[in-house]
């Protein structure tokens, strides 16, 4: 206390139960998480002595007792892309409605970082841990490691792709290739693809997906650009293209609709309009492929609910993935020839 009376210091599960009038160990069960059973007339007193002091439990007492913390540990490559802003969204709504909190990290698809960063929320003891970001053909032999460690401490991981306890699966091969084949029906014949480095998956599975059905309706990829998932990546990728010389006619897959939207900015830069001279489609329909004009072609996955059952995939023993349809959406950017 100081000269007037006031409290200097945070109040104490120690100044809880003396308030409450009960024990130190029956303040910590109620507040700390225990598993073991507390009469409700005590676990009142002492709920109700810590609004009054104004308490907030150790996450860390929590943990012990519990085995695992009330947190969902999220990993995202960029918070800033929207495809990881819906996923999270769906995440928190599932975290919500238990009581539990979500905390993100951002990876940057750096292995060596990924790494790091579950290392260090094994101290935290969360009770999931859902990695977003796209899996490598060959997964990182540390972050393999790291996701095993999870397992002893009684946290389960969930991955989009393999390596977790739990996998989270998208179609990518099979929406990209039901979209090759929509825009070959709609008369295009040459196109441009624009993914990520070989051996990412998400965009190895996109490229395929559309080269396969692409070829099946009698169009054929010209060239192929290599970058991120950025939308930096797709305009660089598309400013080059027009540098070596786009026919009027030709078609831009790009593994995502932030890379669309970079490469549909490299072309009304570079003086040329999207649609009717070069066609512009995309994947994962992302709000802003609404938003951009001409509004943009894509494969619509639905991410807030996929956030959503990763989230379930941590704490419902049993749990499986409901089926997940992937829906081509024309618009705009890609008029019939």
């Amino acid at each position: 206390m100081n000269a007037d009376g006031m409290r200097t210091s945070p109040p104490t599960l120690h100044d809880v139960a003396r308030v409450a009038g009960v024990s130190l160990a029956t303040a910590s069960r109620v507040l700390n998480g225990s598993e073991r059973k507390v009469a409700e007339s005590f676990r009142e007193r002492v709920e109700k002595a810590a609004e009054e002091l104004g308490y907030t439990a150790n996450a860390s007492a929590q943990a012990t007792a519990r085995g695992t913390s009330a947190v969902i540990a999220l990993l995202v490559a960029d918070i800033a892309d929207p495809y990881f802003g819906q996923i999270a969204a769906g995440v928190a709504r599932g975290a919500d409605a238990q009581g539990l909190i979500v905390t993100v990290a951002i990876t940057e698809r750096d292995a060596d970082r990924e790494a790091k960063i579950l290392r260090a929320l094994r101290g935290q003891r969360p009770r999931g841990v859902i990695l977003a970001a796209s899996r490598a053909e060959t997964p990182d032999a540390r972050t393999t490691a790291e996701l095993a460690a999870f397992a002893p401490l009684g946290g389960r991981t969930v991955t989009f792709g393999e390596g977790g306890d739990r996998s989270i699966r998208i179609d990518n091969r099979g929406g990209a290739e039901r979209l090759g084949r929509e825009m070959a029906a709609r008369g295009y014949r040459r196109a441009i693809a624009i993914g990520a480095d070989e051996g990412v998956r998400t965009s190895d599975d996109r490229l395929a997906g559309f080269t396969a059905g692409f070829g099946d309706g009698g169009g054929r990829i010209e060239r192929v650009y290599r970058g991120t998932f950025e939308r930096e990546s797709g305009a660089a990728s598309m400013t080059t293209a027009l540098a070596e010389g786009v026919d009027a006619g030709t078609l831009v897959f790009a593994l995502s609709d932030v890379v669309a939207v970079g490469a549909m900015t490299a072309i009304r830069d570079g003086g040329r309009s999207v649609g009717d001279d070069i066609a512009v489609c995309g994947f994962d329909d992302v709000p802003v492929s609404r938003d951009v004009t001409p509004r943009l072609t894509t494969v619509r996955v639905p991410l807030a609910d996929l956030g959503y059952e990763a989230f379930r995939a941590t704490v419902d023993a049993e749990w499986e993935q409901p089926p997940l349809e992937l829906e081509v959406v024309v618009r705009e950017s890609t008029p019939g020839r």
